[in-house]
């Protein structure tokens, strides 16, 4: 059957269900759909998961028990955008609890490795300001934290 849009297949070494539910538990919008296993066939044990059809935020996803030669690597990540520090708290906390590693910037693995970007709404727009003070105040805040801070972002734009 042909569906629209993208999904993004995520490679996993075993782990594709538990990774399928964690995304579930953690954004709006989200969903388990069809789960694939393996028959007698092989090349996996019969009954254990190859794939796992997921929707979170909206968005679809495959989470596949590929097996060891893949990882993921911060080439690939998945920008999260915020209305309010509350939200940007929240997917930072949830992210990287269990095994997650933040990182600068607003960046952060969680504990599969997958990288995220967990960015307040309108960051882009200062940083990008065409009134270059603006956006080099704001860049040098952004570059000094881990979790962004939407009060001190705002405030090195305005100069405050």
């Amino acid at each position: 059957m042909a569906t629209e849009g993208f999904t993004t297949c995520l490679w996993f070494d075993g782990q594709a269900e538990d990774a399928a539910h964690y995304y579930v538990s953690i954004f709006k919008n989200s969903s388990i759909g069809q789960v694939g296993r393996y028959t007698e066939a092989g090349p996996g044990p019969a009954g254990s998961v190859i794939a796992v059809d997921f929707t979170a935020n909206g968005h679809k996803f495959v989470a596949l028990n590929g097996g060891p030669q893949f990882t993921f690597n911060e080439a690939i990540s998945f920008q999260i955008y915020c209305e309010n520090q509350e939200e940007i708290d929240y997917y930072w906390t949830k992210l990287t609890e269990g095994g997650g590693q933040p990182g600068p910037c607003g960046w952060l693995k969680d504990k599969y490795g997958v990288s995220w970007q967990v960015i307040p709404d309108g960051l882009l727009d200062m940083v990008g300001d065409p009134d270059q003070e603006k956006a080099a105040r704001t860049t040098r805040a952004m570059l000094s934290m881990g979790k962004l801070d939407i009060a001190a972002l705002e405030k090195a734009y305005t100069g405050e």
